[in-house]
């Protein structure tokens, strides 16, 4: 079962299918030192949270972009320590944000082991209607393997489809909103420069905006969110 603390609960055969990677990669890694090893629980069985599924999956995908595990271990060094499972996950959307787009296809079964979690039929509308998982015929789904953990943790937050929806909306919107503004500033600042120098910026320029953009919505919604919940913490709390 997945949860939503770094409370240990996942066995390895869990830990690795959510991550969709076999039990010897899982345990391979740990043998590395990229992973922290599993508490142990009772009958000596190893446990893993949150932490450990949000590192493993931030592993992969940095191996995905064809680092070597050498340049791996020293990725994940220069992390601060005690990063929370929801940091690293952003870690891995800054870095996912270097790739083209994937779409993977998957039976329900498949869809269940990844998410963690048995799908009802109105969990697999929810999850078509938000275009993470949109059936394909003979029983296959077509799964965005990006959305598709945000997609499951929606499943159970207390708002309506319409509601998520609409925030997808006003997501989409601006975002694209802010990336043809930043697009026509950074068009406007290498005109005059070669084709290679716009590819090398290019390169550059896409992970740190992506890293920009969502350090400053979440210090923003924090703030926002601390003028109606006031546990929400201080707003210039990162964590």
């Amino acid at each position: 079962m997945t949860t939503e603390t770094d409370e240990p609960t996942l066995t390895v055969d869990e830990l690795a299918a959510q991550a969709g990677v076999t039990v010897r990669t899982v345990r391979f890694y740990t043998a590395k030192g990229l992973l922290p090893p599993p508490s142990i629980g009772p009958r000596r069985v190893g446990r893993y949270g949150a932490g450990h599924l949000a590192r493993l999956e931030l592993i992969e995908e940095l191996q995905q972009q064809g680092m070597t595990l050498a340049a791996i271990e020293r990725y994940l060094h220069q992390l601060p320590a005690g990063l929370s499972a929801r940091d690293l996950a952003i870690h891995r959307a800054v870095v996912a944000s270097w790739a083209p787009d994937t779409v993977e296809t998957m039976t329900q079964e498949d869809l269940e082991r990844r998410a963690g979690r048995a799908l009802a039929p109105e969990d697999m509308a929810r999850l078509a209607a938000m275009s993470v998982a949109v059936a394909s015929g003979d029983g296959a789904y077509r799964v965005d393997p990006g959305l598709l953990r945000l997609g499951v943790r929606l499943l159970d937050v207390p708002l309506g489809l319409e509601t998520i929806l609409a925030a997808r909306g006003v997501l989409v919107e601006h975002s694209r909103a802010v990336a043809q503004e930043l697009s026509r500033m950074f068009r406007d600042e290498v005109a005059e420069r070669d084709s290679t120098d716009v590819k090398s910026l290019s390169a550059h320029m896409h992970p740190l905006v992506v890293q920009a953009l969502l350090t400053a919505f979440q210090r923003s919604l924090k703030e926002e969110l601390r003028t109606w919940l006031p546990d929400a913490g201080p707003a210039g709390d990162s964590s």
